[in-house]
Order: C-alpha cells, then sequence, then structure tokens
C-alpha cells in the first residue's frame, strides 16, 4: 500500500519499464538495426535514442552560436558581403 499522498511507488523513480509500440514496419526497421548493431531490440532503441538526443542537441548549440557570432560581428559581415 501506498503512503497517503503518494500516487506513484518510488520504484517506478528508480528503473522506470515503459512499452514501446509500433507498427509493424517500424518493427522490421528497428529488427534489421538490432541484427546490424549486433544487440537487442531494447538496445538499439537506447542508442537510436541517444544519438538521436546527442545529434539534436549539438544541432541547436551550433545554431545558438551562429546566431551569436553573426549579432557580434554582423557589421564586419556586412562589410564583407559588399
Amino acid at each position: 500500500m501506498l503512503p497517503p499522498g503518494r500516487l506513484v511507488s518510488l520504484r517506478y523513480h528508480v528503473a522506470v519499464a515503459m512499452t514501446l509500440r509500433l507498427s509493424s514496419e517500424d518493427e522490421a526497421v528497428l529488427a534489421q538495426l538490432a541484427e546490424a548493431q549486433g544487440v537487442s531490440k531494447q538496445e538499439a532503441t537506447v542508442r537510436a535514442i541517444r544519438e538521436s538526443a546527442q545529434r539534436r542537441l549539438h544541432e541547436h548549440a551550433v545554431a545558438r552560436s551562429s546566431q551569436r557570432v553573426r549579432e557580434r560581428y554582423a557589421d564586419v559581415l556586412d562589410r564583407l558581403g559588399r
């Protein structure tokens, strides 16, 4: 029984199990990816999530840096463009 006011057991905050629902096509692609990497489908899923997050976060950081540089050197860039 959970303590009063607690909606979710603490064990779900430590290691959460998750159900992933995929279309049959996505399931087939995941199976191919896992086989190509020589890992389980679960491991292939985790790797894909991490790689995607790393790529997106890097793209975001590059875009922010680019914006700062363009703002800082706007006058120089304008003169170079003439």
